[in-house]
């Protein structure tokens, strides 16, 4: 079937509206065998972090907020090194033949990667990257019912099998009325989006087999010749991954994180979730078996998907380029990888009217909140989303965003900021692109612009503490030193931590970090006030917050300090499910109440 007619965007906003139809319609209640998904597992960096997954999947069933008859599971990775999504992968597998002996061979599988600390993104740190709030809904979605949503129609047209996805990333696809993606083909089949070459460095990117089309599709089943890893423009050059639109009406191709190819002859299809049948799984499964722990960070998508198709050569398993930290393994590890999958088939369901959206980092989520009225439009998202707040002015397109949030009415709040889960008072003041999380402020507050809020609930000895983290939206808390002295190098709201520590009294010591003292960062240091209530705990941080800006003393001495690294190993998971749901029911009655007054 050629393209549809109607614009992309259009057809994108009724393919996706629909799936959200069809998603409501089952949440809370059972399933039929074969209408979704057997199995919807998490994976988890830590036993701290599967708890609160697991809490909130039962908070979640409990209100019935998802399908029923579903096996949700949370898949914790192994203590010790970091072993990566592709390692997180293979304990998954280990864990589903513990569970199910054979029983597994006949499911479908929906594997979420969501084990990351979220230190791009830190408001997702606590209760982790699936449990992200979107503005829509009643109750309000997280991005795990968009995925469940977006892939609704996947389990019934799926050989038994998994398919892999992440956290962080939105898939949006529109395709004829009487077409399905079919997962039913031996070996591995991923989704490819068209994109920039730009975007294309950032991804993974398929070299496909040729193809004679006679005309533009919105579906297309291929096979890869061979897939290239956040490759260089010139590698795609190279390899003949770049495609050109020939004689096919030029469109808004791939969009999302991509910027329009209307302006760009040339694309190139990009990676997003993939799926593996069964006898792959096994394979991979065995391979685990054998090797027993992993020393090393593996890539699901670079280091298996990198090893398919005719064209792959061993040389990419040499290129640390990619790689956060290099292990001594690595490079023999992946080596063995590419020696089991060689001669896998690599199948690409190609999505031409589709669109990738990441949500992973502070700038990202305000974007896509606040100004990006494309994702907007097609998933329907409010400004308001399930909140108390009667307006938020216009600024020319960008506004800002509330979640489940109650503010009251004489509050100010700037244009690109995001409020979620908490409560501002009347003289709370909130700058332009700040994101306030989780948090109380009763008193007069000014949050300067790009500011970064996010209170957690702790429990320490037994009692209810609360501590809140506050710095820049752009703060990059993965940046480490190795030395103290090197510690000036690293920026807490723009400026040198070395002249915040003077600020707020504190010197700079081996105490100063929590952790391994030879990744010295934002994220270990010891610098956040621990409070018996959570507003005296926000009022704390701001303290510090303007402080720095404005240079003037406010001593940290007479307070307990943590790091957020700290925070997350004290955080109270159900305290802050039960901050969130006294907001819930507070909104819901204010709904109430507005309706028998207009009735």
């Amino acid at each position: 079937m050629a393209a549809a007619s109607a614009p992309l965007g259009v057809s994108l906003q009724e393919a996706t509206q629909r799936r959200l139809r069809r998603f409501s319609e089952l949440r809370g209640k059972p399933v039929a065998a074969g209408e979704f998904w057997d199995i919807v597992a998490i994976t988890a960096a830590d036993e701290k972090q599967e708890l609160a997954y697991k809490q909130q999947l039962s908070e979640k069933l409990k209100k019935k907020e998802l399908p029923l008859g579903v096996q949700y599971l949370v898949f914790v990775d192994p203590a010790g090194a970091k072993i990566g999504n592709g390692g997180s992968t293979l304990c998954a597998l280990r864990c589903l033949e513990k569970l199910y002996g054979d029983q597994w061979n006949s499911f479908t599988i929906l594997l979420i990667h969501s084990g990351g600390y979220s230190q791009r993104l830190p408001n997702a740190s606590a209760l982790g990257k699936i449990f992200t709030a979107l503005p829509f809904g009643s109750p309000i979605y997280q991005m795990l019912e968009l995925k469940l949503a977006m892939y609704i129609d996947f389990p019934s047209h799926m050989n038994p099998g998994i398919l892999v996805t992440c956290a962080d990333d939105i898939e949006l696809y529109s395709i004829g009325e009487s077409e399905f993606i079919r997962f039913d083909k031996p070996g591995f089949t991923a989704l490819a989006h068209p994109s920039s070459l730009t975007v294309g460095t950032t991804h993974g990117v398929f070299v496909l087999e040729p193809f004679n089309r006679l005309e533009y599709r919105d579906l297309e089943y291929r096979c890869c010749h061979r897939f290239l890893h956040k490759p260089s423009i010139e590698m795609m050059y190279k390899f003949d991954a770049v495609c050109r639109p020939g004689n096919f009406s030029q469109q808004d191709f791939g969009g999302g994180d991509t910027p329009s190819l209307k302006l760009d002859p040339e694309y190139v299809y990009t990676d997003s979730v993939f799926y593996m049948d069964h006898k792959t799984a096994k394979k991979l499964l065995a391979f685990y078996e054998k090797i027993d722990t992993l020393n090393c960070e593996i890539d699901a998508y670079g280091d298996f998907l990198q090893a398919l198709g005719p064209g792959a050569t061993v040389e990419y398993t040499r290129n640390t380029s990619n790689v956060t930290k290099e292990e001594s393994e690595l490079v023999d590890m992946r080596q063995r990888i590419f020696h089991l999958l060689k001669g896998t088939p690599l199948n690409v369901i190609v999505l031409n009217n589709s669109k990738f959206y990441h949500i992973g980092t502070t700038k990202e989520y305000l974007f896509h909140f606040t100004s990006d009225s494309s994702l907007k439009s097609e998933l329907g998202l409010q400004s308001i989303a399930f909140s108390i707040f009667p307006a938020i002015p216009e600024y020319s397109g960008n506004k800002s965003c509330i979640i489940q949030s109650i503010l009251d009415s004489r509050c100010s709040l700037a244009p690109g900021s995001v409020v979620e889960y908490s409560r501002l008072g009347p003289d709370v003041s909130v700058g332009e692109n700040c994101i306030i999380s989780g948090s109380h402020i009763i008193t007069r507050a000014i949050l300067p612009a790009y500011s970064f809020v996010c209170s957690l609930s702790l429990k320490i000895n037994g009692h209810i503490k609360y501590s809140t983290m506050a710095c820049g939206v752009q703060d990059n808390l993965k940046k480490n030193v190795k030395t103290l002295s090197d510690v000036k190098l690293l920026q807490f709201f723009g400026v040198s931590l070395l002249s915040c520590l003077d600020v707020w009294n504190l010197e700079v010591t081996e105490e100063l970090f929590s952790g391994n003292k030879t990744y010295l960062s934002l994220w270990n240091a010891r610098i956040f006030p621990v409070c018996s209530s959570l507003s005296d705990s926000v009022i704390a941080s701001l303290k510090m917050l303007n402080a720095v800006q404005s240079k003037s003393v406010f001593s940290l001495n007479n307070y307990k300090l943590l790091s957020i690294e700290e925070m997350l190993v004290y955080k109270d998971v159900e305290d802050m499910i039960t901050y969130r749901e006294q907001i819930f029911l507070e909104i819901a009655l204010n709904r109430k109440q507005s309706v028998l007054e207009t009735s």
